[in-house]
């Protein structure tokens, strides 16, 4: 490929990706304000309303503040991992969105303003400066692949905080975050598999362009759930975020953690809040597809955004309505719950793409499968409830009828006089 071939390419990725990571960035930010401004309206509350007018520069205010807090290093603490463990969290947060359309791609491409930049033969506009891949940055045909990549890089961030912190609660905190996140990544990939047999592709354009009659989450509403759970966990949001956990671990991974270094994990979470709702828009909610969407690119983006918007916003909810669940009730509904569900679903699916009579057996087989589980559970529940301690026999009863359980106890006799008699050795 030749350097004029080249050029526009290169050119077209810069001012994409500049794009995105300013909308990630200032998204982040906002995202924050949302998250106190929806929770203090279910919980009637007012929110944040000092820093500007109705609120709105708080962002700004609590960037300026972890700017200038001060750092501190534990004296114990593994210093070049732990500086590198932040970082290796919020990377993958920004790149995961690069194969994920925004919109549709425009007949023609878009050419505005053409531009000679003076001392060349460079030339923005026409002919150079044509969208290829839509509002995303790149259309590969393992997007999924590589979204599953990526995704899982950021437990290393998670788990290096707490190892490198030398404190026993980050500690702690980045061993919970571990085995969560290889939990429920099982589950999570098969839930992905549904979606994928009917697209019968890996592009995400592709998975778009399949949902143009239905939404995937109307054929798969098990799959969409599944996914929407799995997600939550990935990212450590509630009732999901046992590797955070106050009342246990102090604030878990990142408690040693202070200024910029601690945004940056806030960052990273909040910035993979809007990645996932990115990512479930374009699986289940058909991605920027919408009354007129092709027609109007424009429109196609901002039935995106308002997807994503939606997606944010229920997880809020979500964090301000809902406790924090046991952890071992969380490994439990990963592993007893999500995973066998996700892998009936594979099996159901690949059934009736292949032919309706296999599917009526595979059904019947699954639902055969579940009776024995349920049976097999209520068994057992029964015969913990015969293991029970049986209560206590009451003792036998004293003179005058008072036994030793007996409260308040009996009063003395009263002496000649009025006053309680008092025993005497």
């Amino acid at each position: 490929m030749t350097w004029d071939a080249l050029w526009p390419i290169l050119l077209e990725a810069a001012i994409k990706s500049a794009i995105i990571l300013f909308f990630l960035l200032t998204a982040f930010a906002y995202t924050t304000f949302a998250e106190r401004k929806v929770a203090a309206l279910l919980q009637t509350r007012i929110g944040p309303n000092r820093a500007g007018p109705w609120g709105w520069l708080q962002p700004a205010a609590d960037g300026v503040k972890l700017i200038f807090k001060e750092e501190l290093i534990p004296g114990g603490a593994d210093k070049i991992i732990f500086v590198l463990a932040p970082i290796i969290t919020v990377i993958p947060a920004f790149i995961i969105l690069a194969v994920v359309p925004w919109g549709p791609t425009p007949e023609g491409g878009i050419a505005c303003c053409s531009l000679t930049i003076p001392f060349t033969s460079i030339k923005l506009g026409g002919e150079y400066f044509v969208i290829q891949n839509g509002f995303g940055l790149a259309d590969l045909n393992v997007g999924m692949l590589y979204i599953l990549s990526v995704a899982s890089i950021a437990v290393y961030g998670v788990v290096l905080a707490g190892w490198s912190s030398d404190n026993k609660y980050a500690m702690l905190g980045g061993i919970r975050s571990t085995a969560q996140m290889v939990s429920y990544e099982l589950a999570l990939g098969l839930s992905i598999v549904g979606p994928l047999m009917l697209a019968e592709s890996m592009s995400m354009a592709k998975i778009i362009d399949a949902q143009a009659d239905v939404w995937f989450i109307v054929l798969q509403p098990v799959a969409a759930v599944i996914f929407y759970l799995a997600v939550l966990a990935e990212v450590n949001r509630a009732p999901f975020d046992m590797p955070e956990a106050e009342q246990e671990l102090t604030a878990g991974y990142h408690t040693e953690y202070s200024g910029m270094k601690f945004a940056l994990f806030f960052m990273a979470e909040y910035i993979k809040m809007i990645g996932v709702s990115a990512i479930f828009a374009t699986l289940f909610l058909g991605g920027w597809r919408g009354p007129f969407a092709e027609q109007i690119p424009l429109l196609g983006l901002v039935y995106f955004l308002i997807k994503v918007g939606a997606s944010v916003i229920f997880m809020i909810w979500l964090r301000s309505t809902h406790p924090r669940l046991r952890y071992d009730r969380l490994m439990a509904l990963g592993w007893k719950v999500l995973l066998p569900v996700a892998l009936a679903n594979v099996i159901v699916t690949a059934a009736a793409l292949i032919d309706l009579t296999l599917l009526a057996i595979v059904v019947g087989v699954l639902v055969v499968i579940l009776a024995v589980i349920l049976f097999g559970y209520g068994r057992r529940q029964m015969a913990a409830k015969r293991r029970r301690p049986t209560p206590l026999i009451p003792l036998p009863e004293r003179e005058g009828g008072a036994t030793a359980q007996t409260y308040p106890p009996t009063p003395l006799p009263e002496r000649e006089g009025g006053a309680a008699s008092v025993a005497t050795r």
